[in-house]
Parts: C-alpha cells; sequence; structure tokens
C-alpha cells in the first residue's frame, strides 16, 4: 500500500466515531453542503483520472444546482464513471436533497445505466480510489427514473464492495429495490437519507419510508475492499465515510443538499 492511501485511510480511521468526523453544526441545525454557486468542498474522481481531475467539467455548480452534464465527452460515455465526494467523512446524520434526470442517457451505455445515478454514503476517501476504479467502496442510494429498460423504483441500494444487514441477515446480493414508486423524468424528488448511531440506515422519498437496513460493512473478497480493511486492521464495520453524488451516463440535477449531524 503507497503511502498517500495510508495517510489518508489513517485520517479517516482515527477520526471520532461517535457521531461524526468532521462537525458542520453543533446544534443539530441543518447544514448547506452546496453553497449554490461553487464547488467549493467538493472532490471530483472520473475513472481514468486522479482524484481532483475533471477534464469534462462533469459536475457543475450552475443556476443553483450541482448539473451532471456531458456536452464535453463528444458523444461517448466510454465508462467515464464519475463521483463529487464532500470534504470530509460523517458517521451519524440526516442528508436531504432534490434531485431529476434531464435529457437522455448515451447510446453506448448499458441498460442498467440508463436514468441512473446515485448518492454514495460511507464512502472510501477520494484520494484512495485506484485511477481506473468505477465505483467508490460505498454504500449506494441509487436514483432511477421511469425512461429506462425496466421501469424502477428508486432510492434503492446497491453495495459497491461493501455488505449490509437486512432482516437480521447478512445479505451480499449486489442491489436491492425500495418500495419507492416508480418517479420520472424531469420531476424533482426529494430523497431523505438517515445513518444513526447504531449504524441503521433509512431512505425515505418524498417523505415515505423505502428501505431499512443496517450492519454496513467490507466485502472482504472485494479487491478495491480489501486494502480499506487492511488499514483498518482486519475491521469490516464501516462506521463512517465520505458523500458522493453519482455520474453513470445520464445528466441529472442535484439541489438543496443539506445535512443534520446527529449526536
Amino acid at each position: 500500500m503507497n503511502m498517500a492511501l495510508k495517510a489518508a485511510l489513517a485520517l479517516l480511521l482515527l477520526a471520532p466515531l461517535a457521531g461524526c468526523a468532521h462537525s458542520t453544526s453543533s446544534d443539530g441545525k441543518w447544514v448547506r453542503l452546496f453553497d449554490g454557486k461553487t464547488l467549493d468542498g467538493w472532490t471530483p474522481k472520473i475513472s481514468g483520472y486522479a482524484a481532483g481531475q475533471d477534464p469534462f467539467a462533469t459536475f457543475r455548480a450552475e443556476d443553483g444546482k450541482i448539473r451532471v452534464s456531458y456536452d464535453r465527452y463528444q458523444g461517448k460515455f466510454q465508462k467515464r464513471f464519475g463521483h463529487l465526494a464532500y470534504r470530509a467523512p460523517f458517521g451519524a446524520y440526516r442528508l436531504r436533497l432534490e434531485y431529476r434526470f434531464t435529457g437522455r442517457s448515451f447510446t453506448d451505455v448499458e441498460d442498467w445505466q440508463q436514468s441512473n445515478s446515485g448518492v454514495m454514503l460511507h464512502a472510501q476517501p477520494p484520494s484512495t480510489m485506484r485511477k481506473d476504479q468505477f465505483f467508490p467502496v460505498s454504500i449506494e442510494v441509487q436514483l432511477l427514473g421511469a425512461e429506462r429498460q425496466e421501469p424502477s423504483p428508486t432510492a434503492n441500494l446497491c453495495t459497491p464492495g461493501t455488505h449490509v444487514i437486512m432482516g437480521g441477515s447478512l445479505h451480499t446480493i449486489h442491489c436491492f429495490n425500495s418500495t419507492s414508486p416508480i418517479i420520472p423524468n424531469d420531476r424533482w424528488t426529494t430523497v431523505e437519507l438517515e445513518v444513526d448511531r447504531q449504524g441503521n440506515f433509512k431512505h425515505v422519498v418524498n417523505g415515505q419510508t423505502v428501505m431499512q437496513y443496517g450492519g454496513a460493512q467490507y466485502d472482504p473478497d472485494d479487491a478495491d475492499a480489501q486494502p480499506l480493511i487492511k488499514a483498518a486492521g482486519g475491521e469490516l464495520a464501516i462506521k463512517q465515510g465520505y458523500i458522493y453524488l453519482q455520474s453513470e451516463g445520464h445528466p441529472v440535477e442535484f439541489r438543496n443538499i443539506e445535512l443534520q449531524e446527529l449526536h
């Protein structure tokens, strides 16, 4: 493991785990993570490029929104998956935001990428991702729209490099559908995500709870998770991490991104 990876993981893993490692607020108030004008405090990670490099301006602050745009991709996505990480890890919190899909997917994306984005929770630091890594090791709240090969609910769960406990059992399947309705593209949708001090996760869509689970942990068989497990001294449980917004080949917008710490 190189020294940069060791240093970044040490900062994450040695941070206080009761509550969160970074304090945006000491009194439980909602705090904006996006100022509506700039991407200050956010780091892009595009597959094929080092953390901090976004040569196509995939992620932009425009008109009070974080916009995922592909107008500089010359018509092809070419598996250039992108993620935008907030500057610090959190442990117990509520995160809420609004999103909507716009435009069309690229013609070279797979069916599952259509009208597809996400919010990654408890994710690894962007500086520890491999240059060609598609997704951060994380708990992914998968956001889907209706305009896809198989219209699906939103605020689902996917687990890149991780597992969770649901209904008292360890689940190792990659994705699970929520109970949300199918949301049309171009409609602003409010999602609230909660991780409590006991490590229980809850997904809420437009005020309705659509999924609950807990026990977030690394997958010991996943190549990207293995160095994180080693840095954690063999510990599998994930108690905190970074928040990312996702780019998977379909234009999407995010706004009103706020976080409330749970103490």
